[in-house]
């Protein structure tokens, strides 16, 4: 791999990541029909970093709320530890609730465990993953169709946080898009739409850190080649830069009703998969 197929695969992570058109359902397809090498068969350790890469760019979105929750819940730790504490303001009780939030809406992914096996053999089967960007394409034209709604950290209920987090899970299958699936619910359930993406976003940290965790386990037993290190910082770089740029672009369209605008994109990668499908 040289540093422009590093580039490459970083811009596309980065972008596909974050866009709702289902990174795992492209990579898949262009492995499947191309023959291409992605990053995942090319390096493990290279597919942990291109997701850390993304992480970084979510973080950087959104460091307010992140820095934010990490002090609230040491402060909350040491509460429980029995230091004394004052009361929490409303900003403080705010970061406690969206913590607490993001922990339900986390738990439905162990629910996925018990299947990842015949999860993952849906990688290599092209009609599934054409008719899931069309499946991603409905969700994305009726969530510009759906009443806004106004709920936010302090009025989202638990109930609906179990019900992104469902979302979230059944989205791990290649061609529904993660964050696409997450903020279509989000708007459904009421939420408001830049709190949705907000709250969609956050809540890929833990679910991408613990994925990324096991699979670093994985390619340290595979084993690490650190001469190619150069190489995948590349790769690293653009997948931050270009991950952050797009979660601007998915909350400006969000926020003006124009998220359905992915959904033609996705009908159209969908129906192709299809047809390619059916020749080959």
């Amino acid at each position: 791999m040289n540093f422009l197929t590093a580039a490459l695969l970083g811009l596309i992570q980065g972008v596909a990541e974050f866009l709702p058109i289902s990174s795992s359902g492209h990579l898949s397809l262009i492995q499947n029909f191309f023959g291409l090498r992605t990053a995942e068969n090319t390096s493990l350790f290279f597919d942990v970093l291109l997701h850390l890469g993304t992480l970084v760019a979510v973080c950087i979105a959104y460091w307010s709320d992140i820095r934010g929750m990490v002090l609230e819940f040491i402060a909350m730790c040491r509460e429980v530890a029995g230091a004394r504490s004052s009361r929490p303001t409303p900003q403080a009780q705010s970061l406690r609730r969206l913590i607490l939030l993001l922990i339900v809406g986390t738990l439905p992914l162990f629910l996925v465990l018990p299947i990842q096996d015949q999860v993952e053999t849906l990688y290599s089967n092209t009609w599934f993953i054409g008719g899931a960007l069309i499946v991603t394409g409905f969700l994305l034209f009726w969530s510009d169709r759906m009443a806004r709604g106004s709920k936010n950290a302090r009025t989202m209920t638990l109930l609906e946080a179990v019900g992104v987090g469902l979302s979230q899970a059944v989205a791990t299958v290649p061609g529904l898009s993660r964050s696409g699936t997450t903020i279509a619910t989000g708007m459904l359930l009421g939420l408001d739409r830049n709190f949705a993406v907000r709250y969609s976003f956050l809540l890929s940290l833990p679910a991408v850190l613990g994925a990324n965790i096991l699979t670093l386990i994985d390619a340290v037993q595979q084993g690490i080649d650190w001469s190619m290190m150069p190489v995948y910082l590349v790769g690293v770089c653009v997948a931050a830069m270009s991950g952050y740029f797009c979660i601007g672009v998915v909350k400006k369209l969000s926020d003006k009703g124009k998220f359905g605008k992915f959904a033609y994109y996705c009908w159209g990668v969908g129906l192709v998969a299809l047809i390619l499908s059916a020749v080959l």
